[in-house]
């Protein structure tokens, strides 16, 4: 039951939008909401935007936790079997030394001073001869007791980073990304700009084949009077069979001219319905379709020149660019310097060392400061900063050479536009002449001083007049629409 409803719902809004008319501002309004290129150009800003907050998260300390678990086949063991150590003495000096009855070997005297004697019974030096001494007393280790459980190894930490000073290089990348979102939104500027050009062509374009198609009709009409007209002469034998034959080619060539005018007034709304995302088999109406064209706004050339250089899409996104690139330098040029960066942690592990050797978890805290300072890499740092420096120039270059270009399709925009509005003056101008020109012809062939032949020239003569009158209005707009573009001002009308 809801599905139906949705469906009588939806053919019920198509059919209240079937046969509107709407304005070129509405036309222009339907491209920007049905546009896929703009919802992309919108996610392209969204995820520049996400990348700068991204960058901006460097400035901040990362914290992080961390854990381990190892299984060892092995136990360690600091003995490989049992040891006895000797019981001595410690000596006045702090060394390890023994007395007479601590040792077993017998003592001989040689130069008044008491040596002992090994077991063959020959003197020796102790102190060189360590292994020769015969102790009465030792010490047992077993080696069980210096053996230590690690089958099972845990650990664990949780900390922050903290950078310093990395030489510049977050703020850098940081710009980067906002200067990279900056341009993502001119970008879809400029394609909101694009689309309403394109929608302003396809309106103008079908409103001159809607008038054409009209002005054809119109010949149609006043051909097939005349050929009544002379038909009833005929009749009463005051007009001739080939001027009969004279009227009927025109008009022969008017319907083809009609038949061709009406296919391009449905093609041209195609075209003007698949730019605005509307039902290219739609029946929506123009509502300049009679509108009388004015002339085309001139503007003063150098104010021109001025503006474009500061509204220019193509200025804007180079600058960007020249911002990017000397980010680039700047990064470049932070491999030199040393990088910073403070740290504090918490680790934990089991077993753990920090009371003999326990099988539980005990921790600690940590906290400290490191530095890393580049020495030398054979020119590797120095030759990347000089490719970020010549990426920064050839920048430059091409923002200059943009601006001589800008200079020139404004001032071709403005030439334009002076010629479009001197061809709508002409234009004017002739259709007042080819208007008395025609009522005069008619009048004369009434009284019989002309022929058809001079008649059907007059009727020729008043449809290329209104032909061109259409033709210029139409260029002038579209000349004033093309100078706006130049001179970077935008088209997107605004309440």
């Amino acid at each position: 039951m809801k599905k139906s409803i949705s469906v009588a719902l939806c053919l019920l809004v198509a059919a209240s939008l079937w046969g509107q008319t709407y304005t070129l501002k509405e036309y222009e309004e339907f491209a920007l909401q049905n546009s896929k290129s703009l919802k992309v150009s919108q996610e392209r800003i969204n995820a520049a935007e996400n990348l700068r907050k991204a960058a901006f998260t460097q400035f901040l300390p990362s914290f992080q936790a961390v854990g381990t678990y190892t299984w060892n086949q092995k136990n360690i063991s600091l003995l490989a079997e049992d040891a006895l150590l000797p019981v001595g003495t410690k000596m006045a000096d702090g060394s390890f030394g023994f007395t007479a009855d601590q040792i077993s070997n017998k003592w001989t005297v040689i130069d008044g001073q008491p040596v002992p004697l090994d077991a063959d019974g020959v003197p020796f030096n102790p102190k060189t001869n360590p292994e020769k001494i015969q102790w009465k007393q030792y010490a047992y280790l077993p080696k069980s007791e210096l053996t230590y459980d690690v089958h099972n190894i845990f650990a664990a930490g949780i900390g922050f980073t903290q950078p310093i000073y990395l030489g510049g290089k977050i703020r850098e990348l940081y710009n980067i990304a906002k200067t990279t979102e900056e341009m993502a939104r001119l970008q879809t500027d400029n394609r909101q700009e694009e689309l309403i050009i394109s929608v302003d062509q396809a309106y103008w374009t079908t409103v001159s084949l809607l008038n054409k198609k009209k002005l054809a009709e119109s010949y149609v009409e006043l051909l097939t009077k005349l050929e009544k007209n002379i038909q009833a002469a005929i009749d009463q034998g005051v007009a001739t069979r080939g001027d009969l034959l004279n009227v009927k080619v025109k008009l022969n060539e008017a319907n083809l001219a009609l038949t061709r005018a009406t296919d391009g007034v449905a093609l041209s709304k195609m075209a003007l319905f698949r730019v605005c995302g509307l039902d290219l088999d739609g029946d929506f109406g123009l509502a300049d379709e009679d509108i009388s064209q004015g002339q085309a706004q001139e503007l003063d050339p150098a104010y021109n020149k001025a503006q474009a250089i500061d509204n220019r899409f193509e200025i804007k996104e180079l600058e960007n660019l020249s911002k990017i690139s000397r980010s680039q330098v700047n990064i470049a040029r932070s491999r030199f310097l040393p990088n910073i960066a403070a740290s504090v942690n918490y680790l934990t592990t089991n077993p753990n060392t920090f009371n003999g050797f326990e099988n539980k978890f005990k921790g600690m805290f940590t906290a400290g400061v490191a530095i890393t300072i580049p020495i030398f890499h054979f020119g590797d740092r120095i030759y990347t900063l000089r490719a970020a420096q010549s990426e920064e120039r050839m920048v430059s270059h091409r923002i200059d050479e943009a601006k001589e270009l800008i200079n020139l399709q404004v001032t071709q925009a403005n030439f334009k536009v002076r010629e479009a509005n001197k061809k709508l003056e002409a234009a004017q101008s002739n259709i007042s002449a080819a208007e008395e020109n025609l009522r005069l012809a008619e009048l004369s062939y009434k009284e019989g001083l002309i022929s058809v032949t001079d008649l059907l020239a007059a009727q020729t003569a008043w449809i290329s007049a209104n032909s061109d009158k259409i033709d210029a209005g139409i260029d002038a707009r579209l000349c004033e629409l093309y100078l706006r573009k130049a001179v970077g001002i935008s088209n997107i009308k605004k309440d």
